[in-house]
């Protein structure tokens, strides 16, 4: 059954024109971009989610919410580390000089705090950070987006052109049989076909794929209200 609607495809590819051949070539081009994207997607989500899971658990089970950041070194790769580094570089730089050295150094008897104002730019970086690692989540899924929606457009748009020249073809003719229109109509139902084999495992991975990032982004949301949670807990309203 695969062997002979392989060949049918083959055949009717190879009797389309030149402009049906363009548009299954481009099909078959964009499945290949959407299908690198996607084995790169799902590896880098698996990723981010083992360092979700990581991160969330050494930062808020450390007995305060600058553990992690003086005992660490930030890699770039986690979308929670990155929002959390870059909150405590700016919670650290709306204290005091010598209270910073003193939380920096690990040292008692250092009254940090912030007052509402400074809690409230503490909040608006972190929640700036928040956005563009959301951002980085999300890319790729437009390029797959794009793909799925042009496929099975561009499959029938090469459909309505090989019907255009099969009628053009039967009117130079003067007659019209089923032996000549069928090969002329099942050559310009090909580059369908290949929209719909590109279009419809598409839409199922761009659905998956779209289950990981939405349930990602909630998690970093979450952290976020947890982080700045603890922030508040733990350095806001001692301040003048």
């Amino acid at each position: 059954m695969v062997e002979f609607f392989a060949n049918s495809l083959m055949n009717g590819f190879a009797k389309s024109s030149m402009m049906g051949q363009g548009i299954v070539l481009i099909q078959i081009a964009a499945s290949i971009y959407m299908l690198m994207i996607v084995i790169s997607k799902f590896r880098g989500l698996s990723r981010v989610n083992s360092a979700v899971k990581r991160i969330t658990r050494d930062v808020m089970g450390g007995r305060d919410v600058l553990e992690y950041y003086l005992a660490r070194h930030p890699n770039g790769h986690s979308p929670l580390e990155n929002i959390y580094w870059a909150t405590c570089e700016r919670l650290l730089k709306m204290l005091a000089p010598d209270v910073r050295s003193l939380l920096v150094g690990r040292q008692p008897g250092a009254a940090a705090a912030l007052t509402n104002h400074e809690m409230g730019l503490v909040k608006a970086l972190s929640e700036h950070v928040l956005d563009e690692e959301e951002i980085r989540v999300e890319r790729g899924m437009g390029a797959i987006a794009t793909v799925v929606a042009l496929a099975p457009m561009l499959g029938l748009l090469g459909t309505v052109w090989g019907v255009l020249d099969a009628f053009a073809d039967m009117g130079e003719a003067g007659s019209a049989t089923i032996a000549t229109m069928a090969p002329a109509i099942s050559s310009a139902l090909v580059t369908t076909v290949v929209g719909l084999l590109v279009a419809i495992p598409g839409v199922i991975m761009h659905t998956r794929l779209t289950s990981i990032v939405r349930s990602l982004m909630s998690d970093m949301e979450g952290f976020t209200d947890d982080l700045l949670g603890r922030i508040a807990l733990e350095f806001q309203g001692r301040g003048a």
